[in-house]
């Protein structure tokens, strides 16, 4: 039998940017952590928001707009933007240092998609890192932060009421007044990625188990320069390379981006990944020249790291570069106030698909959105607290499967990138759902190979709905934009065998 806790306030799952932030919100909130990091300490790329005299909200909403694809909502995307100067000035209050001119002026970059300078960043390239260090330094007594891998959501008959975490056979269940999913996204699903173990989706399975809606698990964000060295995760060669004059070219020195959009290096990611993308098909490869930017080493430390690592020089070589699985616009469907189809569970930052990013995310709006909704998020949720009654109830499967994944995942990893990944074909597709079904029951022998196997599946069948090429997904059977696909596909879920625990 499972150990039962009954919280006195908001659960939260997931200590990234995103939860953290909703946690800071509340007068008292608890935090479950997994052993995994998470995304937010790996980030390189900055936080875009209209600082500049000559910007504004509304330029930055009319970006984040123009890359959508059609797809991002006017609400989700006003709200993101115009939360923007007031969310760098609250992490400025919690002591985050941002790289500043020698007039003490907070430096904006500027990256692809973008019209304007207006990315803040923290020693070049480890803004993740600054934030991070910020958000945990201003936690307080507040806050209670507890260890452990949640499995599932506990349920009554009419909403969420917790989560069941797992320390190998033990079984632990948390009930809350609200439960916030804060998980990240699914970078891991793919076997290129800039993204660390533990990004695998599975809170997005979980509100699925939960009888939740998820929207657009077709859209993956996949960015256009990781370092090609042969390491898992890849290591992301921040954009702001690109902001700061860096160039794509071929082995022979030969710039190949002005072939496929007027903004050259600086297009939208989706754009610049797909054109390595066939560089590599093509048998050319590509490469990127950071050669011409000034103290390279000092501006970009994280980046130097991870290239010496591998006995290149940025100052002086040229670096073998890849796209790769980066940042999920799907998710469970969610509003501007992180409400889910559910009642008692709210999703926030990537695991929740609000809309703000459409079918392509302008970059440095990730941790943007984190930040801005995090704050909305735990607004609503203090106005929206119960206390659960009635009988609680999990899914069967989460009290009896081992956690950690099965040699299986690292096929369907595989899977994914070949069939699932850049350029996605009908047939393709239509393969990878028997591989993966194929594969099932090898993956369901463990907890977080029946998530990978179940959210592998709901992405492919998303992408075969679409049969057109909208941002982050591109099929090469459809090539062209169709205006009578211009909505979100949005997935309803069904229930499934729960057991009653308490």
């Amino acid at each position: 039998m499972a150990k039962l806790s009954r919280l006195d306030a908001p659960l939260i799952v997931g200590a990234g940017v995103a939860g953290l932030s909703v946690a800071l919100g509340l007068d008292r909130a608890y935090v479950i952590s997994a052993p995994d990091a998470g995304s937010t300490w790996w980030a390189q790329g900055g936080i875009a928001a209209a600082l500049a005299t000559d910007d504004s909200p509304r330029a930055h909403a009319e970006d984040t707009l123009a890359v959508s694809g059609g797809l991002a909502g006017a609400a989700a995307v006003d709200a993101l933007t115009r939360g923007g100067p007031a969310a760098i000035e609250r992490l400025i209050e919690m002591g985050a240092e941002f790289d500043r001119n020698d007039q003490g002026e907070l430096l904006l970059g500027r990256e692809g998609g973008h019209q304007k300078h207006r990315v803040v960043h923290a020693d070049g390239d480890a803004t993740g890192a600054e934030v991070m260090r910020a958000l945990n330094a201003s936690l307080g007594e507040t806050v209670t932060v507890i260890e452990g891998r949640v499995v599932d959501l506990v349920r009554t008959a009419d909403r969420v009421a917790g989560v069941i975490t797992a320390a190998g056979k033990q079984r632990h269940i948390y009930v809350a007044p609200a439960v916030v999913m804060a998980t990240g996204g699914a970078g891991r699903m793919y076997s290129m990625t800039t993204n660390p173990p533990g990004v695998t989706g599975e809170g997005i399975v979980m509100a699925c188990r939960a009888g939740a809606r998820l929207a657009d698990l077709e859209f993956v964000q996949f960015h256009p320069t990781a370092l090609l060295a042969g390491k898992d995760p890849m290591p992301l060669l921040t954009e702001a390379l690109r902001g700061e004059g860096a160039t794509l070219v071929d082995p022979h020195g030969r710039r190949f981006m002005d072939q496929y959009h007027p903004m050259a290096e600086l297009a939208p990611r989706d754009i610049v990944a797909r054109a390595i993308f066939w560089q590599h098909d093509r048998g050319s490869g590509a490469y990127l020249d950071a050669r011409s930017i000034i103290n390279f080493h000092e501006r970009f430390p994280t980046v130097t790291a991870h290239a010496m690592s591998v006995d290149l020089d940025p100052a002086h070589d040229l670096l073998p570069v890849s796209p790769a699985a980066h940042y999920y616009m799907g998710g469970i469907d969610a509003d501007t106030h992180g409400r889910t189809s559910v009642d008692g569970l709210w999703a926030v930052g990537e695991c929740a698909s609000t809309g703000v990013h459409g079918a392509n995310r302008l970059g440095s709006n990730s941790l943007l959105e984190g930040l801005v909704f995090g704050a909305r998020v735990a607004l609503n949720v203090s106005d929206h607290m119960v206390d659960p009654v009635g009988d609680l109830s999990v899914p069967k499967e989460s009290l009896r499967l081992p956690v950690l994944p099965g040699p299986a995942l690292e096929d369907l990893r595989k899977i994914m990138w070949d069939r699932v990944g850049l350029v996605r074909t009908g047939d393709g597709l239509w393969e990878a759902r028997n591989a993966i079904l194929e594969l099932g029951p090898i993956l369901r022998r463990t907890i977080a190979g029946r998530d990978a196997a179940d959210l592998g599946l709901m992405m492919v069948m998303a992408a075969l709905r679409r049969s057109e090429s909208r941002g982050g997904h591109y099929r090469a059977d459809y090539p062209d934009l169709d205006p009578t696909q211009e909505h979100r596909t949005l997935i309803d879920t069904g229930a499934v065998e729960t057991v009653v625990v308490g």
